[in-house]
């Protein structure tokens, strides 16, 4: 069974459209499939429109938010509520193109766990464009896996890889470096793409500002999310030098006979020591309690389990 994942926001011109080249290009794979569309708190006619489209169609499924909760809530609900072996997720502005769901499941089959859409010739503005190139490449560099088109909107996932993933905030942005840091087969491949013929593009100046944040805490994710001591012991460890060296250099001095009790250096040198220990410890703890919990919910991700045959 294959699972057709769709966020939705503002999308209402395009909707009945989406659904109608969805269909006509997923029947051709001769097999049974539903479409999922999560409204993420739209506040035009997108709900109106899927509702009247599940009830033509039962093949189709419409959740709803109450508030706009962000595409990486949107898209874990939907892998939530997905059923099938074959998970496929697109844009409903209709840039991504229906007809490439054979090619990104054919992939899949190949014995893929996740084919992430390289848009080879984008059809955004051009400041759409630059931004996006200087995203790929930013974290093809940073993290070693180099990918074309991390965001393209257009992916393919196996039932397993698509539930593994917990996204909020922004990290829809970095599903394949996700799903490759857990040990998954990712590919990428060329997908069509075409310019967006209704409402507005959600992209803006703020959303470029929004991708910096992200990846800093996919940095700590990957680097550190298991081991948070080690980021936050040696940022700690440095401040602490610093003020050893700071508080050392003004002992020197009293024993010398001036005077430190006035001196601003006192004052930086007890809080370097002091702000040191904090971070220190902070990192203590957040190393204890992802221990607590990895002791309660323990869970592997097997590749092959003789007792599954």
């Amino acid at each position: 069974m294959i699972s057709v994942v769709i966020p939705v926001f503002n999308e209402e011109e395009s909707l009945v459209e989406l659904h109608r080249d969805i269909v006509r290009n997923i029947k051709n794979l001769d097999t049974n499939y539903e479409v999922i569309f999560v409204d993420d708190g739209s506040t035009d006619n997108s709900l109106e429109i899927l509702k009247e489209t599940a009830t033509k169609d039962k093949k189709v499924k419409v959740y709803s938010f109450r508030k706009n909760q962000g595409k990486a809530e949107a898209l874990t609900f939907g892998f939530e509520k997905a059923k099938g072996d074959y998970i496929v997720t697109l844009d409903a502005d209709l840039q991504d193109n229906p007809l490439e769901i054979p090619h990104i499941i054919a992939k899949l089959k190949e014995g893929y766990d996740h084919v992430s859409g390289w848009r080879m010739n984008r059809k955004d503005k051009g400041a759409k464009r630059i931004f996006s190139r200087l995203f790929n490449s930013s974290v093809s560099f940073i993290f070693g896996f180099k990918l074309h088109d991390y965001n393209c909107g257009l992916k393919g996932y196996t039932k397993e890889s698509a539930i593994s993933l917990r996204l909020y905030g922004g990290l829809h942005r970095f599903i394949p470096l996700l799903l490759h840091q857990e040990g998954f087969r990712v590919c990428e491949i060329p997908v069509s793409h075409s310019e967006r013929r209704y409402g507005k593009s959600k992209f803006g100046i703020s959303k470029v500002w929004k991708d910096l944040p992200d990846m800093f805490t996919m940095i700590f994710l990957i680097k550190y999310g298991k081991r948070p001591l080690h980021f936050f012991g040696y940022v700690g460890g440095v401040i602490i030098v610093i003020g050893f060296f700071v508080l050392t250099y003004l002992v020197i001095l009293h024993f010398e006979g001036r005077v430190i009790g006035r001196r601003p250096l006192l004052l930086l040198g007890m809080l370097l020591m002091l702000g040191g220990i904090q971070v220190f410890f902070t990192g203590f703890l957040a190393d204890l309690i992802i221990n607590t919990s990895h002791k309660q919910n323990k869970k592997f991700l097997l590749k092959y389990s003789s007792t599954d045959q």
